[in-house]
């Protein structure tokens, strides 16, 4: 079983008992529990496939934080030939690191959006 969830604007493909390294969330620390709502879409073992519109109805992402952790560090360096200009720099991105616990399938149906809401009252 996976998932392909919507974590601050960028898409992870989830899987039960994995790790992976999403965008800094600076308010969570180590051992802190979150979940994931923003699930676009759901697959099981078997093939059955539910994608949502925009988001799977009652699908979350279970996760406990594991660490906050830096990236490997990009080494900017600029150079204008024989002006004596050099400028080096380096930038180490910050990312979150989780651990999946547990992929909830909700109901399957996609949820309901403020679009449908208005065409099922008209």
């Amino acid at each position: 079983m996976y998932a392909i969830v919507d974590i601050k604007d960028k898409q992870f493909k989830v899987r039960e008992n994995e790790t992976a390294y999403v965008p800094f969330h600076s308010e969570l620390d180590a051992g802190d529990e979150v979940v994931f709502d923003r699930v676009l879409l759901v697959s099981d073992g078997a093939g059955d496939v539910s994608i949502g519109t925009p988001t799977v109805g009652g699908a979350a992402v279970h996760a406990t934080v594991v660490d906050q952790v830096k990236g490997d560090k990009v080494i900017v360096f600029k150079k204008k030939r024989r002006k004596r200009y050099r400028v080096k720099r380096g930038h180490r991105q910050q990312y979150t690191q989780i651990r999946i616990d547990a992929l909830t399938s909700g109901d399957g149906a996609p949820a309901e959006t403020a679009d449908d809401a208005d065409d099922a009252e008209a």
